[in-house]
């Protein structure tokens, strides 16, 4: 399948890197994270969620594409998230590849493609590439989009109407994406934080059909049952935990 790669769970590394260089703390980062993709930058099938934007491709092709259901000026006709999203996407790579791949947001920050220079990649393939191989990948595109737009300042501060406007757009107020981020960082900086270990077990199990429930660092019923099913499957103790055993068997899938 195309656009799957290494499919690399977000490491303890990979995060405190990206929280140094922006100088934040983890709890800003999840901020913005939960708010543009629940917090997972893959999907079960291993591919990174994207949001295809027709008025962007549109927009690109100089609109001598009008005429298919993937080219409108006019934003909209998103249709379900997941999968159908690279249907989508998948019909506009047939009339013009490199404009398709810059029309769609990718990753856990949903980073255009058509800001591959400002995200730190010299082309749309080798962004989207890295997109595919890890969440820790994906951070990085996010902070070089930040820092090259100036907005890590307003992440720092925490002007979230500033910082949603420069993320998202004039228009940012319409999905209250202020009021979104506002809210989130109010829960992770005065509650846990994901537990990466345990995060990054999820997203695995969700590989392997084990339907662990949300990937969000958090031990609940779901996960612990599907932990248990996998230790079970592979004859590993059944501990209910992603102990070494377990995750080395769940990181070699």
């Amino acid at each position: 399948m195309e656009f799957v790669g290494k499919s690399q769970a977000l490491s303890t590394q990979g995060l405190n890197a990206v929280s140094q260089s922006l100088s934040v703390q983890p709890a800003e980062i999840w901020t913005v994270l939960a708010v543009e993709t629940s917090g997972c930058g893959f999907l079960a099938d291993r591919r990174p969620p994207i949001l295809f934007e027709r008025h962007i491709f549109s927009k690109l092709t100089n609109r001598k594409f009008d005429v298919s259901d993937v080219s409108n000026p006019q934003a909209g006709g998103y249709g379900p998230s997941g999968a159908n999203q690279y249907t989508r996407l998948a019909n506009a790579i047939q009339l013009d590849r490199s404009a398709a791949l810059q029309s769609a947001s990718w990753g856990l920050a949903q980073i255009m493609g058509m800001n591959f220079a400002t995200s730190g990649f010299s082309d749309v393939e080798t962004m989207v590439s890295a997109m595919s191989d890890s969440e820790d990948a994906q951070l990085h595109a996010f902070v070089s989009f930040l820092k090259t737009n100036r907005l890590d300042q307003h992440l720092q501060s925490h002007n979230w109407a500033a910082l949603a406007k420069g993320y998202n757009g004039p228009n940012y107020a319409i999905n209250q994406y202020d009021t979104k981020l506002a809210q989130a960082y109010q829960k992770y900086s005065a509650g846990p934080l994901p537990d990466l270990t345990l995060r990054a077990a999820q997203l695995y199990l969700t590989f392997a059909g084990m339907n662990p429930g949300p990937v969000d660092g958090m031990m609940g019923t779901k996960t612990k049952t599907a932990l248990q099913n996998y230790q079970q499957r592979n004859g590993l103790p059944q501990t209910g935990l992603p102990d070494d055993a377990t995750m080395a068997k769940l990181v070699a899938l």
